[in-house]
């Protein structure tokens, strides 16, 4: 088996998904979800000039911040963002030419998974953890349910349907890292709404796992 790199320790394992951020609007952004203590920041390649703006991001960012792309669907992206400072990997699905090639460059790597088979072939590869997406399908149950054949050094995340108003429910099933898109971020958005929104989502992170 590929060795896995980890998921670095952050007080809040929470991705905030930025889809639609543009150049202009990232320092901005970044900074605001950088002061409400997120570490984890992932700008999908479907966003508008995506590498300048994870550029921009990953040179303002501190030591202990993760920042990279989602959507990753081709080698190609990796490379690209390698070039552009990203060291978080994000895909939608398990293409294993595209993962090793994330996994080779030593970036943490979360595919997107639904099925037994997918997750057991990204763990083979090597993935840091797996995106069980879209989680709001699966449930906590689903989810642990795969979760009993998988290596326990995975990190598992769920995205999809996730947000501050139901933390307490996925706490509950034992899981505590998720990716967070239109509840934290919307294309357009301004700051000051990032800001609220980032500062009502670590609280309700703070009340739901006893923080």
């Amino acid at each position: 088996m590929t060795s896995r790199i980890p998921f670095p320790p952050m007080k809040y394992p929470l991705i905030a998904i930025l889809r639609g951020l543009k150049p202009k609007e990232t320092p901005a952004t970044i900074e605001a979800l950088l002061d409400a203590g997120l570490r984890a920041i992932e700008i999908p390649l479907n966003s508008p000039d995506p590498f300048k703006s994870i550029e921009i991001a990953a040179k303002m960012a501190p030591a202990d911040a993760l920042i990279g792309a989602g959507t990753v669907l081709t080698v190609e992206d990796v490379d690209r963002l390698e070039q552009a400072g990203g060291r978080l990997f994000v895909s939608p699905n398990v293409d294993q030419p595209v993962l090793a090639r994330a996994v080779s460059k030593g970036m943490v790597t979360l595919p997107g998974v639904f099925t037994p088979t997918e997750a057991l072939l990204a763990a083979r590869t090597g993935a840091t953890g797996l995106k069980f997406f879209p989680a709001s399908a699966l449930g906590v149950s689903g989810i642990n349910a795969i979760r009993a054949v998988l290596p326990a050094d995975l990190m598992i995340a769920a995205v999809g349907g996730v947000s501050d108003e139901n933390f307490a429910d996925w706490a509950k099933g034992g899981i505590s890292a998720f990716g967070l898109g239109s509840s934290l971020y919307k294309a357009g958005m301004a700051v000051d709404e990032v800001a609220r929104r980032a500062k009502i989502t670590v609280a309700a992170y703070d009340k739901a796992f006893g923080a």
